[in-house]
C-alpha cells in the first residue's frame, strides 16, 4: 500500500509517551499512531475498509462506497 506523510508538531512529552506506548506494543511509532487514529475513527462511526478508504455516512447523508462513489441507500 502507497503511505502518504503528515507531519504535525506535538509536545515532546506527548511524543515520548507515544514511543514508550509503541515499543510496549512491539510497534514503530508511524504505525502506533496509525492504529489509534484508526481506533479513534471507528469510535467516532468513520470505518475504513482494507485499503483504508473512508466508507461512511457523509455530513450530506450520502454514503460513501470504498472507491469514493456517494450512494442514496
Amino acid at each position: 500500500m502507497k503511505t502518504a506523510a503528515l507531519n504535525v508538531r506535538i509536545d515532546p512529552n506527548l511524543k515520548e509517551a507515544i514511543r514508550v506506548a509503541a515499543k510496549r506494543d512491539n510497534r514503530s511509532v508511524s504505525n502506533m499512531i496509525q492504529m489509534l487514529i484508526i481506533k479513534h475513527c471507528g469510535a467516532a462511526g468513520i470505518y475504513c475498509d482494507d485499503a483504508f478508504k473512508i466508507n461512511t455516512p457523509g455530513i450530506d447523508g450520502r454514503h460513501s462506497n470504498s472507491t469514493g462513489e456517494h450512494s442514496n441507500s
